[in-house]
């Protein structure tokens, strides 16, 4: 009980430092994924006795977004045609029905397949599906975007997103970058995008610097 204890206290006092320096909502999920894994850990090492047990799957309910789907509405516009999918593609991810919503989001390129925006939320969508997983599927969905509107910031911006949420801060600093350069500096959502470049610019430090002071192997 103790333990419950102590990792529920460690998450809140990471959040609130979360919180404190300014680290955009939409890069919290690192932050809870850390938490989960050691909720995990602790469950598997607390009562390692236990037989194991087939158990029914249970839809991964996810929280919702607000920030995210603001973003997507400055960048992309809102009250348009497209919304009906986003709606509802939101509305089934936090569900739990990311496959769902992805097959959703792939109505919506087939009925729009020059609209970047539905490319660019498809693979926001496939990823969810893959559970954090940048699938070939996913890539391509949001290079399709980007192919498409070479010069808007939206695609590169959640692209880049993307694979920071799936752990890959390598390749999303360059999209993020790119992102920044094509947001005009006028733009209600440069804040965000500047934000977020530096989160996951501070995050890759933060793990280059973790790697570099790992000890080697004896």
């Amino acid at each position: 009980m103790m333990g419950w204890l102590a990792l529920a206290v460690t998450g809140a006092g990471a959040f609130a430092l979360l919180w404190l320096l300014g680290v955009p909502r939409t890069l919290w999920s690192f932050a809870g994924a850390a938490l989960m894994l050691g909720a995990a850990g602790y469950a598997l090492q607390a009562r390692p006795g236990l037989p194991g047990a087939p158990v029914a799957a249970k839809k991964k309910v996810r929280a919702d977004e607000p920030e995210l789907h603001k973003l997507r509405g400055e960048m992309f516009g809102r009250f348009t045609v497209n919304d009906s999918y986003f709606i509802a593609a939101d509305a089934l991810v936090r569900g739990g029905d990311a496959d769902k919503a992805a097959k959703m989001m792939l109505g919506g390129v087939r009925s729009a397949p020059q609209d970047p925006s539905m490319w660019t939320w498809l693979g926001m969508t496939l990823v969810e599906a893959d559970d954090g997983t940048m699938s070939p599927a996913a890539a391509l969905a949001f290079r399709r975007g980007i192919v498409l509107a070479p010069e808007h910031p939206g695609p590169a911006l959640f692209y880049g997103l993307a694979q920071a949420r799936t752990g890959n801060l390598g390749a999303a600093l360059p999209w993020l970058r790119k992102a920044l350069e094509l947001t005009p500096d006028k733009a209600p959502y440069r804040g965000d995008v500047e934000r977020t470049l530096r989160s996951v610019t501070l995050f890759a430090a933060m793990k280059a610097q973790a790697q570099r002071e790992r000890p080697s192997p004896r």
